[in-house]
């Protein structure tokens, strides 16, 4: 039997509506409509189109937005001037540096400069440590995303045995901590990883986050397991994602597409962050908020 596709389009349409009800009540809490400010630099013709995406869906469910496209041969002391004003601004709730910067800034230092109760992408090492220490505030969009279609496809994490393939600061790192968090048995694996097969055939949750094109295929799947691919590789064929689908369908119980899986959700889980963080700000509660 084929497995069941989690509609990665339909759970993040669900979670900006959740969020456009959130909003509303923050919006009378606050006076104000929560606020997100991006900062674009360098021409990069992808995060170009990533930020307006980000700007319309902002715009959809209420959040206000704040646009920064500064020069690209601006000074790292101006980047972080930038960054300083904003995290002055009360209006502001949120700020999300688009990455890659160019290579004559220090994006660690810049990251590293954003107040944490605004840092919407949760890169912060004050953000990365709370989620290790299991004490979750703003949560990196991509791992909130894929623990949003887990959840969809009704599958409970607590006693399963999960496995990540990647281990990257963005995906794999912080998403080992939610699993863990919701009482799985993670193992992490990488490039070093030994018989990387015989590690995934153990998975009843398995998250492919490496990069690399078919990475995972139908004989390293355990039969009726969830599978999420957060894979995105174009190719002559292309986008395909870490995972075989065609022939990993047959075998999972639950598998995401690419495209149409993962990446919905990070834009969604981004706004939703946006919410939490002007809650947090502010300590508002919202009654169907996270």
């Amino acid at each position: 039997m084929a497995a069941k596709l989690i509609d990665g389009k339909a759970v993040a349409a669900s979670v900006r509506e959740r969020v456009r009800g959130e909003v509303e009540e923050l919006t009378q809490s606050l006076g104000r409509p929560p606020g997100l400010a991006t900062v674009l630099v360098g021409d990069d013709p992808g995060s170009a189109i990533y930020v307006r995406r980000k700007h319309e869906a902002s715009q959809e469910v209420g959040i206000r937005s704040f646009e920064h496209e500064p020069d690209p041969s601006i000074s790292q002391e101006d980047l972080l001037d930038l960054v300083a004003e904003l995290n002055d601004k009360d209006e502001v709730d949120g700020i999300l540096v688009q990455l890659p910067l160019p290579d004559h800034l220090d994006e660690a230092a810049l990251i590293a400069a954003l107040d944490p109760a605004k840092d919407v992408d949760g890169l912060t090492p004050t953000s990365a440590g709370l989620l290790a220490r299991g004490e979750p505030r703003l949560v990196p969009a991509t791992p909130r995303g894929v623990m949003e279609l887990i959840a969809s496809a009704g599958t409970d994490p607590e006693g399963k045995e999960a496995v990540i393939v990647g281990r990257s600061n963005l995906v794999g790192r912080p998403l080992f901590s939610l699993l863990l968090g919701a009482n799985a048995t993670v193992t992490v694996c990488h490039s070093r990883t030994r018989d990387l097969g015989e590690v995934c055939r153990r998975a009843e949750i398995l998250v492919a986050a490496a990069g690399s094109p078919r990475l995972i295929g139908a004989e390293m799947i355990r039969p009726g397991a969830t599978v999420i691919d957060v894979g995105i590789n174009p190719t002559d064929d292309g986008l395909v994602g870490d995972v075989d689908f065609e022939a990993a369908k047959e075998v999972a119980g639950a598998i995401t597409p690419v495209p149409g899986g993962v990446g919905p959700m990070t834009i969604a889980m981004l706004l939703s962050n946006t919410v939490r963080a002007a809650r947090l700000r502010h300590q508002v509660m919202v009654e169907s908020g996270p």
